[in-house]
């Protein structure tokens, strides 16, 4: 099953995701499928690619709650 999460980068102390779509059984921090935004909770910035999370919903793609969370707020802001 597909699930779109979140993927940890950046420096120490100071995080940032990718929301990313990979299989669910794969490590948070493995090779995704699809890069399709990214998150960042210091700054609450997020970009992410509407189009492309409803396509991989449509195909079967579940969001975690935070991501789902991410992309509610974000379409409020757009």
């Amino acid at each position: 099953m597909l699930k779109i999460r979140l993927k940890r980068f950046g420096r120490k102390r100071q995080p940032s995701y990718r929301i990313i779509v990979i299989d669910s059984r794969k490590p948070r921090d493995g090779r995704p499928i699809e890069e399709i935004g990214f998150y960042s909770p210091l700054n609450n910035k997020s970009k992410i690619n509407l189009i492309q999370v409803k396509k991989r919903i449509y195909q079967g793609a579940q969001p975690t709650k935070k991501v789902q969370q991410i992309i509610s707020q974000f379409e409020k802001q757009n």
